[in-house]
């Protein structure tokens, strides 16, 4: 009989502090304070993401407005040649008007 004993006890030991469907509230972890660590590994994990988006939106912030800037000198260099084209024309127009006459 002292096998059988020793067979309980031994199992009582292995399993101290569980119970059917889980850990009981009283060991040193409840599972309150195991969603707790969970919840603010998936928040960290958040911030983490919502930082790194940030920064790149920022990036790409400057980025657009770099190419806004571009764009606008390219649309100035664009103006200013079509000025200097049509004063060219219009003097090949009197050249082309003087050889005739």
């Amino acid at each position: 009989m002292n096998s059988r004993r020793d067979v309980r006890n031994n199992r009582a030991a292995l399993f101290d502090g569980i119970e059917e469907g889980g850990i009981r509230a009283s060991s040193s972890y409840s599972s309150h304070e195991i969603d707790e660590q969970d919840n603010e590994r998936a928040l960290e994990g958040l911030e983490d993401r919502v930082s790194l988006l940030k920064r790149l939106s920022g990036d790409i912030n400057e980025e657009v407005d770099s190419h806004n800037l571009m764009l606008d000198r390219m649309g100035n260099d664009m103006d200013s040649s079509r000025g200097v084209l049509s004063g060219t024309m219009d003097r090949f127009k009197m050249v082309i008007l003087l050889r005739w006459i």
